[in-house]
């Protein structure tokens, strides 16, 4: 890759909303610095880095792409990531990439709602951030007004870098803040009243030079371009520069303002886990232990599975034989590298510190694995909150689709695929809407499966209120050896979360031989039956009865849980009497019994965080309330912003992300996760059972 002969090498992810103009960026920048040919645009489906058919169709990124450029003599690995919340996980594992964020903003549009997501995100990973303000060209653009809410929205720490300008009320050119003696005619805002506020930021993760500052010292142009990637790094300054790429405006200041303020890897504090545990600082030394991550996966339809790693220490080599930390001791063997840009692949011999390569075809590497001896903290991706469920159009594409979804959930972390034993559906979840059309969309064209589509079943459960008894005879006599055996059980709440170990004691049970707990269905199986009344060797066909009753459930065929059942007597023929007949009786009794102990449909529920501007509070209090959600509390998020704490019925949130971009504007988001079973009110019960179609067994 050869990033060793260049000067430095910074690694940066370009995000934001979308439409702000992120891969417009990338494709000017890499036509600028002619690391490709000819002119390449987003709108005509020439993107270097929108290469997929999803993208060109769409006119916007799905997938995180890679590109590299060189600049005043620094090499930048950059990663264009998707701008709409939709495809937030591929923007999360971008992120992990890299060493700088750079957002970009629509001058036009403002600070959008995935704009304010992925400042966040950045800042959580302790990635430098840099503000660029793009589409200045757009008439009626308030500048003044636009950088008050960025400074309001993220912080004083947001200071320009440089200012637009104006001539006959068109952008025409940008002005640094620290050029001394520049024309500043037509300036949006007065450079000079930013002069001093950046030099305070850039000093501030210096100790020494706030000393020399505090004593009237002023850092040079020169000093200043080594506070400011320090500053940045640390999170104390945010630098704001504008352009418009359309017009070109600003553009060649911006890449001199990459190379100034972006952070190099040497300023990144990370730190992993060695092989005892103990954390290790990471100081990008090319000779140290390997600490490199997979942090993203793409399925190419030439070269199959595409991993992409960042190396943080040590260095990759072709051919080598790496150890992954994640559980396995077998050691995988890489291949070839491969530098990435775009679509397009080239081969290299090495990796150090700082670089990002691909491997094919290793089916060992996936999003989040370590390769090396030290361990690099997981990433976390946000849970999938909309699900559909599937199925083939054609029966003859069962096992395609299988291979197809493995495929969507491998390339994405925001992607899962539910085998759901109760309603026996295929449920695809995804982060909205949108997501799930993209992914349906692409197993149509990749994997040639076209799939039909519908509202998932709810996973509702059974279980008792309260205590009951009884017994059941199963007896068949059909000529030659019969079918006999009689048992009788004693069935109990028993509520999520019982010791076990405390709750089924002598003391309860006094007759107690044995139990069972099937965590599953938080069951409690206890055989306390004496003298012989039942044959040992018939009490497993017993408890298999049981179990597949609990399968089956009673009211409306749903799961049972939270119940436990005492096997307390009963009674055998010691010609007639099988495995087949007590496993009949277990089923058929525990169904009886449980008719008597009141029994209950239980719905499951979810708890909720719920992110909106402050002025929706009310609308989403009030819809809440018609949802049957249980408000448990609020609190402050990024300023102008309030997260919502809720529970509330998994039946009645199950569109709710298209309710709460209606209600907000797009501007809200949330969190949702599955939070326990309760029981579900009278009236909708007598819809479940009424719909359930449950046909009583003939027991002849």
């Amino acid at each position: 890759m050869s990033t060793r002969l260049e000067a430095s090498v910074r690694d940066i992810v370009l995000c934001g909303h979308g439409s702000s103009g992120k891969t417009s960026l990338i494709d000017r920048i890499l036509e600028t610095t002619h690391e490709v040919e000819g002119r390449h645009s987003v709108d005509d489906g020439t993107s270097v880095t929108d290469f997929e058919p999803e993208e060109k169709l769409h006119h916007y990124s799905v997938e995180a792409a890679l590109a590299h450029f060189r600049h005043r003599g620094v090499r930048f690995n950059c990663i264009d990531a998707p701008g709409y919340p939709d495809f937030i996980g591929q923007t999360i594992s971008a992120i992990r990439g890299a060493d700088t964020a750079v957002i970009v903003i629509d001058a036009h549009a403002g600070i959008a709602v995935n704009t304010r997501r992925v400042f966040a995100e950045a800042e959580r990973a302790g990635l430098g951030r840099i503000i660029v303000v793009n589409k200045m060209d757009i008439d009626n653009v308030d500048y003044p007004s636009l950088l008050d809410s960025i400074r309001q929205t993220f912080g004083s720490q947001c200071i320009p870098f440089n200012v637009p300008c104006a001539k006959d009320g068109h952008f025409d050119r940008v002005v640094g803040v620290m050029d001394d003696g520049a024309e500043t005619s037509g300036a949006l805002v007065d450079p000079r009243s930013y002069r001093e506020p950046l030099v305070e930021a850039a000093i501030e993760a210096d100790e020494t030079w706030m000393e020399r500052y505090f004593d009237g010292q002023v850092p040079s142009r020169g000093e200043l371009a080594d506070l400011i990637p320090r500053a940045v790094a640390a999170g104390v300054l945010v630098p704001i520069v504008s352009c418009s790429i359309k017009t070109g405006v600003g553009f060649a200041e911006l890449l001199d303002a990459m190379v100034v303020c972006s952070v190099p890897p040497s300023l990144m504090h990370r730190s992993a886990l060695g092989p005892d545990g103990e954390p290790i600082e990471l100081t990008g030394d090319p000779s140290g232990p390997l600490a490199a991550q997979v942090f993203q996966t793409r399925i190419d339809p030439f070269v199959q599975k595409l991993s992409y790693i960042r190396v943080y220490n040590g260095t990759l080599h072709k051919d080598d034989t790496i150890h992954l930390n994640n559980g396995s001791r077998k050691g995988v063997k890489l291949g070839q590298l491969l530098e990435v840009q775009g679509s397009e692949l080239r081969p290299v011999d090495e990796a150090q510190p700082g670089d990002i390569v691909a491997v094919a075809k290793i089916e060992d590497l996936h999003t989040g694995v370590n390769e090396g001896d030290l361990k690099l903290p997981d990433i976390n991706f946000p849970e999938p909150m909309v699900g559909v469920a599937i199925r083939p159009k054609s029966r003859n594409d069962e096992a395609k689709l299988a291979a197809a979804l493995h495929k969507l959930v491998e390339e994405d972390q925001t992607v899962r695929v539910e085998h759901d034993p109760q309603t026996h559906e295929v449920v695809l979840r995804g982060m909205s809407d949108l997501h799930l059309c993209l992914l349906q969309e692409r197993l149509a064209r990749r994997d040639h499966v076209e799939i039909e589509t519908h509202e998932p079943k709810i996973p509702y459960r059974e279980t008792i209120m309260r205590e009951a008894e009884g017994s059941y005879r199963h007896k068949k006599q059909t000529g030659g050896r019969g079918q006999f055996a009689e048992v009788h059980i004693r069935m109990f709440p028993l509520p999520r979360g019982t010791d076990v170990e405390q709750f089924a004691t002598k003391s309860r049970f006094p007759h107690m031989k044995r139990r069972h707990y099937h965590s599953d269905f938080n069951f409690l199986w206890i055989d306390s039956v004496v003298g012989g009344a039942i044959p040992g060797n018939f009490m497993p066909a017993i408890e298999k009865g049981f179990l597949e009753r609990l399968n089956q459930g009673v009211l409306a065929g749903c799961q049972i849980q939270n119940v436990g059942v005492e096997v307390y007597f009963g009674k055998f023929h010691p010609v007639d009497s099988s495995e087949t007949a007590f496993k009949i009786a277990g089923s058929k009794v525990l169904r009886d019994v449980f008719k008597l102990a009141h029994p209950v449909l239980l719905e499951p529920m979810a708890d909720l965080e719920i992110t909106v501007p402050e002025s929706n509070m009310g609308d989403v209090y009030s819809d809440l309330s018609t949802r049957r959600g249980q408000v448990m509390g609020a609190q402050n998020a990024s300023p102008g912003y309030q997260t919502v704490s809720a529970v509330a019925p998994l039946s009645e949130v199950m569109s709710y992300a298209r309710t709460l971009s209606s209600m907000t504007g797009g501007q809200g988001s949330y969190n949702m996760r599955f939070s326990h079973y309760d029981a579900a009110p009278p009236n909708l019960q007598e819809t479940i059972l009424r719909q359930s179609g449950q046909v009583e067994e003939d027991d002849s």
